[in-house]
């Protein structure tokens, strides 16, 4: 146990050195221009640090030795090469744990790859199940991979080694595998609110300009009412018109329609129309760096396309000019364009999200890639 820790370290170390553009020789010489945010703070399980990032085409650049001593590493120079050292600790200790529903599943050669909203330290996480899970059902019996699909509940234990990224990568040590939960996305006809004691949601079905009523859904405390990465949106911004991905039951009423308590509603961004959608993909793309193009797993004309609020927090302005633009954005309540391409850096730095003025069809800038 104690040299797979330390060849997920450095793996890990590894992956980070090598989450920039690939260089030759002579480009490992040459200026890059960055920004050194003195405003942005650096905290390290929870306690500030004197550390700033360097911000260069949207990623977030931190000095190794200063970081990695902060985080209690040892740093080694062997020439080309950089070798952090932890002392070690007690594994069991270091695991965090994640109650949620997957959300989505997808299978990857020997291991499947779980996207995960839900609560715990991490509330949106991608978990790597593969030979060395320990999988059961709530009985404690051993399971298998076929439980693992959209809806499913689990709960997992990750770690130690997280990936640097938003939002957080890890492989799971251990999974129960709870409830099936069905899956319907809707439109909200209709909110109420039940005296304090929880929330009643009727849903529709949307065939052009008619509706028709599709389920009830009755939320309490423990019901999660998320956006798409996992944070937690107002019950007053629930309102009719809005689109969302409802994970409830399995119980359900005979009634017409049918009502059933929710467990997990995913308010879904904006999105736009088709031909728009093309637009703003080929847009994209002409402001992806040349240095990231190679990296791509999405193509050319897939990107995924949706509307954002300006003020989230995850954009970073290309440059003074493009912050103020933004901050004035955020101040009218604009929603920008995002396009997002999956990377093969994904598993440690996040993938690559164009951020668009829709206004001026301008860059504003990338998403932080850690």
């Amino acid at each position: 146990m104690i040299n797979k820790k330390k060849w997920l370290i450095a793996l890990t170390t590894a992956g980070v050195l090598a989450a920039t553009p690939v260089l030759s020789a002579r480009d490992m010489t040459e200026h890059v221009n960055g920004l050194l945010r003195g405003d942005v703070l650096v905290k390290i399980n929870g306690a500030d640090t004197s550390l700033h990032p360097v911000y260069i085409d949207g990623r977030a650049y931190l000095p190794v030795r200063e970081a990695a001593s902060t985080m209690g590493y040892e740093v080694h120079w062997k020439g080309s090469e950089i070798e952090l050292n932890k002392q070690e600790e007690d594994e069991a200790e270091a695991m965090l744990q994640m109650n949620g529903i997957i959300v989505n599943s997808e299978t990857k050669g020997d291991s499947v790859r779980l996207e995960v909203l839900g609560h715990g330290p991490n509330n949106w996480m991608f978990l790597t199940i593969d030979k060395n899970t320990w999988l059961t059902d709530l009985e404690g019996n051993q399971a298998d991979w076929s439980s693992l699909k959209e809806g499913t509940q689990i709960t997992a234990e990750y770690g130690p080694i997280i990936a640097m990224s938003y939002p957080g990568q890890s492989h799971a040590a251990a999974v129960q595998i709870g409830t099936q939960r069905h899956v319907q996305e809707n439109v909200v006809a209709s909110v109420d609110n039940h005296a304090g004691d929880g929330w009643r949601i009727q849903l529709a079905e949307q065939n052009g300009d008619a509706s028709k009523p599709a389920l009830v859904l009755n939320a309490g405390k423990e019901t999660m009412l998320v956006d798409r990465e996992g944070r937690d949106v107002p019950w007053t911004q629930l309102k009719p018109g809005i689109k969302v991905r409802s994970y409830y039951g399995p119980a359900m009423t005979k009634s017409i329609p049918p009502q059933s308590p929710a467990h997990l509603i995913v308010v879904l961004d904006d999105t736009l129309e088709q031909s728009t959608e093309a637009e703003y993909q080929e847009l994209a793309w002409s402001y992806v760096p040349d240095t990231d193009k190679n990296q791509l797993i999405t193509k050319r004309g897939e990107a995924e396309i949706r509307l954002i609020a300006a003020g989230d927090a995850s954009i970073m302005a290309a440059d003074d000019k493009q912050k103020e633009i933004l901050a004035k954005l955020a101040a009218e309540g604009v929603k920008v364009v995002a396009a997002t391409y999956r990377t093969e850096m994904d598993a440690l730095i996040g993938p690559l999200t164009v951020v668009i003025n829709p206004e001026s069809k301008e860059l504003i800038g990338f998403f932080i890639r850690m």
